[in-house]
């Protein structure tokens, strides 16, 4: 698999990716409401997963992965423990990609959070 550089927004929520999930490292800074993760940090993790995944499948360096769109579903208060994502592409096609991306924390089976993402690919 191609080394994916991860952007800098990632890099500042210290997410590591270890087998294709990516996980956030709870830290204070990532609180919205007492005792919950802001849902942009969630979005933010969801989105870099599927970013990551369609860099990965696509193993291209020099192709521009844009969001087109974004919809995220928040199914349960994000708690202050470690989250993690990982990014389903059900279909990539030669400009677009089709990604669903699962958001759990201590249980896979419990997620706090799904989106579904359509990413512009535009090749060099």
């Amino acid at each position: 698999m191609t080394q994916v550089q991860l952007p800098p927004y990632a890099r500042m929520l210290g997410l590591r990716i270890d087998d294709n999930v990516v996980t956030m490292p709870y830290d204070v800074h990532l609180i919205g409401a007492p005792g919950r993760l802001h849902g942009g940090t969630v979005a933010g993790l969801m989105e870099i997963a599927a970013n990551y995944a369609v860099r990965a499948a696509l193993g291209d360096d020099s192709a521009s992965i844009k969001p087109i769109n974004v919809s995220v579903d928040y199914l349960r208060a994000g708690k202050p423990v470690d989250s993690h994502a990982q990014a389903i592409i059900a279909r990539l096609g030669r400009r677009i990609a089709n990604v669903r991306v699962e958001a759990w924390q201590e249980d896979r089976q419990r997620l706090i959070a799904e989106a579904r993402l359509n990413i512009l690919i535009v090749r060099a």
